[in-house]
């Protein structure tokens, strides 16, 4: 049975696509549109959890992250 790991997913306009990241794992991709570059990122996880070893994933995964919206003052 597989393991599940829940991780964030940062999406954000680039020009005339989407850049995706995950802060986790320091990991990105990107696609025309937000769903796709959502799906590129998820294979990009998926192949990154096949292909690491037990020790890269443990260095790279950071579970200490927070998004939040921040409002400051400006000008």
């Amino acid at each position: 049975m597989k393991q599940t790991q829940q991780v964030t997913a940062i999406i954000e306009r680039e020009g005339n696509g989407y850049v995706s990241l995950c802060p986790e794992l320091d990991l990105a991709s990107q696609g025309d549109t937000v769903e796709q570059a959502r799906s590129n990122l998820i294979e990009a996880l998926e192949l990154f959890f096949e292909t690491a070893s037990a020790s890269e994933i443990e260095r790279r995964l950071n579970n200490e992250v927070w998004v939040e919206s921040l409002e400051i003052k400006i000008g």
